[in-house]
């Protein structure tokens, strides 16, 4: 996912003003004597606020070790494969597209945190509580609107719109046989169009020139006019709060995210199966969920908290609202689907 890699310098910059260490790099701290240690396994885009973390670690009592596993998918399969001796005690980043799979396998323990009710509820995925919704991230078809000023062409609207021959050559999607975000793509294509209509609806983006990238960070960093210097594809598959990324100081962006194009894409966390210390584990999903956690996922990591009540940075609500209607399929669907349709996209696309 590594969704926007100019945070990372922001984030190693606070580092490095505050004394504390930037998690996730290797270069942690050991656990001061007598704390308790807890792994998180996170997705690459993990990322928090040095002082929020070291405050819950004075409070708690308990060192975070944070350890990195790709993306979405290969955190999943990662947690899957080594259930049966975990990697860690807490995870997070496992997203709506892979939930039902990391369920269906036992991957989570029942866990309900202190903030459940205040929001993650309406995400819920589980009876049991074994995964709690930290974010939302919804993937959305985004636009160059400065491009497509300049080019003198309406922007596209719908999903229909990316198929007219006015857009052959300007679109990148990530793979959604390797990318998360790219899947997520697919299953909005599965919602709007159903079978077989999903896959008449590639042949014709695949006949109207869609790029396809190897993932999110090659589309919107080296693909999109909107964010690559050398860009040549004005429109790209990316997240509903990625035009907050090339938002100035009156909060107007270059980009728009198409909000008719959204998929919802919730991000959860839970306490492992066969976690060492399952008390202090759910102490970091509590922390996770927490308003100090929760204030600064924007910033840090462009998703939007799950808790309600928690206010998004200003400019935020011209450049990135969150959709209000994104599309969905019930996770009993994907999970019953998702292989089959994986391989069907892939014989369809790639031969």
């Amino acid at each position: 996912m590594n969704r926007f890699l100019r945070w990372a310098a922001l984030v190693a910059a606070a580092a490095l003003a505050t004394g504390c260490s930037l998690i996730g790099t290797g270069g942690e701290p050991p656990a001061p004597s007598g704390a308790r240690t807890v792994t998180l396994v996170a997705h690459d885009s993990f990322a928090v606020d040095p002082r929020v973390l070291a405050d819950f670690e004075k409070r708690s009592g308990i060192h975070v070790q944070v350890r990195t596993s790709g993306d979405a998918g290969e955190l999943t399969n990662k947690l899957v494969l080594s259930k049966a001796a975990p990697i860690g005690d807490v995870a997070y980043g496992v997203d709506s597209t892979f939930a039902s799979r990391a369920l269906r396998e036992g991957v989570f323990q029942p866990y309900r945190p202190v903030w459940a009710d205040q929001g993650p509820q309406r995400f819920a995925q589980d009876p049991q509580h074994r995964l709690t919704a930290v974010d939302v991230a919804d993937v959305c078809v985004n636009v160059d609107s400065k491009w497509f000023a300049a080019h003198r062409l309406p922007e596209p609207r719908s999903l229909r719109d990316l198929t007219d021959p006015r857009y052959r050559n300007l679109m990148s999607v990530p793979d959604p046989s390797t990318s998360s975000p790219g899947l997520a793509f697919l299953l909005d294509t599965v919602a709007a169009f159903g079978e077989p209509g999903w896959q008449d609806y590639w042949r014709a983006l695949q006949a109207n020139g869609v790029k396809l990238s190897g993932g999110w960070e090659e589309a919107y960093n080296q693909d999109f006019t909107g964010a690559a210097e050398h860009g040549t594809r004005p429109i790209v598959l990316s997240y509903a709060s990625s035009p907050a990324a090339q938002a100035g100081p009156d909060g107007r962006s270059s980009s728009r995210a198409l909000l008719d194009t959204c998929y919802r894409q919730v991000e959860y966390a839970g306490v492992l199966a066969g976690a060492k210390d399952p008390v202090a584990a759910g102490q970091v999903v509590d922390f996770l969920l927490s308003r100090e956690f929760q204030q600064q996922v924007a910033d840090q990591m462009y998703v939007y908290p799950a808790v309600t009540g928690v206010p998004l940075p200003p400019a935020w609500a011209t450049a990135a609202p969150l959709p209000p209607k994104p599309a969905e399929l019930p996770a009993a669907e994907v999970e019953r689907n998702r292989d089959r349709w994986v391989q069907q996209w892939r014989t369809l696309v790639r031969g």
